[in-house]
């Protein structure tokens, strides 16, 4: 929601601009295509890596001190065809931390919630164009982890998928 609203902030300069006296001799059809131009290549610089705000956020959250589950974590070093299957359950783990946090009242409940609303969102993005291979893991295949540990490799996870 960050990245968006960022977006439509930069879309609307955009729009002045355009409108502006500088660009006023240009004819419409012109002044269309600079700001199709400019508004899309901003986006696709910014939105290099869908998982920034994921990553963000686990950047908050992995000091806390008030979260104490064990989680299954998936291997890092996934087959490049399971990559969605382990995002998956990294995200679907994330939705146990938030209802460990909305039970235990912990410091950092809004932060995982955004991980696991944004998380959720980068893989319906996804959803048109995957297929699970039949040798992916299920999430409960994977070894239960600490909280930390967990936080540690979701993190190298996002770093791998972003390169």
């Amino acid at each position: 929601q960050k990245t968006h609203l960022k977006s439509i902030c930069l879309q609307y300069q955009l729009y002045l601009l355009l409108n502006s006296h500088f660009l006023c001799h240009l004819k419409n059809e012109m002044r269309l295509i600079i700001f199709f131009l400019c508004a899309y290549i901003p986006k696709t610089a910014a939105g290099h890596c869908k998982w920034a705000e994921v990553l963000k956020d686990l950047e908050q959250i992995k000091t806390s001190k008030d979260i104490d589950v064990s989680l299954y974590t998936a291997n890092i070093d996934e087959d490049k065809e399971c990559q969605e299957p382990v995002m998956r359950c990294f995200v679907l783990e994330t939705k146990v931390i938030l209802q460990e946090c909305l039970i235990n009242n912990c410091s950092k409940t809004q932060d995982v919630w955004n991980i696991w609303k944004n998380g959720n969102a980068s893989l319906e993005n996804n959803k048109l164009n995957s297929t699970t291979s039949a040798k992916c893991k299920e999430c409960e295949e994977y070894e239960e982890k600490n909280f930390t540990e967990f936080i540690q490799s979701f993190v190298k996870v996002i770093q791998k998928e972003c390169k």
